[in-house]
């Protein structure tokens, strides 16, 4: 099975776990909102700082709307995992439910989010300074710091350790369970972002041609309501699918819909 074939057939199995319960797609749109609003609320006094010259006071209120925009995503996504690892065991999740046990680990989510922060902004300032070897080394590094954070957030969520040993845990799974010799794993949030892409672009293409404002605003209007509804659904299946990835990792086998074969082969060796 090719690398795209096998993530098409991830995001189904995973799409057919988020359909199951809503509660799951309620929590990224929970989620999304209260990072998004974090966010807009650093991001104003930033911008006012910058336009009165004060620039390293801009970068400090950005850093932290970064941080605590991470933190308020992190929460969610803790609890995602959390109501996501309940649907795959046949039981019905609730958002109180999920959002329970992320409180519960709020310390370790409040460590992870500034460990995660600390590190996406030293690859971003590196990548903007680097040349383009620097900025291919960089790349490798962004990828394998990818795969090696992949499993933290069901592990903060399911064993409740600490932001490193969370870090730690899930480096130590990948290793144990698919060795050393690691290129990538298969991505189904890139199959969610086209298939909410493409039909909201040609949404607004259509819109134009007709050449009418009104008209054009109508299919503006369900174009973004289309790539929203397919962000919401394609956060919502990697959530779950982390979670099943990390039980398989962890010796448990399949769970849910996804066999030991299909996971297995989500994680691509090199060659």
């Amino acid at each position: 099975m090719g690398r795209i074939a096998a993530g098409w057939h991830l995001a189904k199995l995973s799409l057919r776990v988020v359909w199951s319960d809503g509660s799951l797609s309620v929590l990224v749109v929970l989620g999304g909102i209260a990072s998004g609003g974090v966010a807009l609320a650093f991001c104003a006094p930033a911008a006012v700082a910058y336009a009165i010259e004060e620039t390293w006071l801009a970068v400090v209120i950005g850093a932290l709307g970064v941080y605590f925009a991470t933190v308020v995503a992190t929460y969610f996504a803790v609890a995602l995992a959390a109501a996501a690892a309940e649907v795959l065991d046949g039981r019905d999740a609730t958002v109180r439910g999920g959002m329970a046990i992320a409180g519960r680990r709020v310390g370790a989510i409040l460590g992870w989010a500034l460990v995660l922060t600390t590190v996406n902004l030293v690859l971003q300032a590196l990548r903007e300074r680097a040349g383009p070897l620097g900025n291919l080394l960089l790349g490798a590094a962004a990828v394998a710091w990818g795969l090696a954070t992949l499993l933290v957030v069901p592990v903060l969520a399911l064993e409740g350790l600490g932001p490193l040993d969370a870090l730690g845990r899930s480096t130590a799974l990948f290793r144990q369970k698919w060795g050393e010799q690691l290129a990538g794993a298969a991505s189904i949030g890139i199959l969610f972002t086209l298939l909410g892409a493409v039909p909201a672009a040609l949404l607004v293409c259509v819109g134009v041609a007709t050449g009418s404002t009104p008209v054009a605003i109508a299919f503006l209007v369900v174009a973004v309501l289309v790539a929203v509804a397919a962000g919401v659904l394609g956060s919502a299946a990697r959530g779950v699918f982390a979670v099943a990835l990390y039980r398989y990792a962890a010796g448990l086998g399949g769970t849910g819909p996804f066999t030991e074969r299909d996971l297995d082969r989500a994680v691509i060796r090199r060659r």
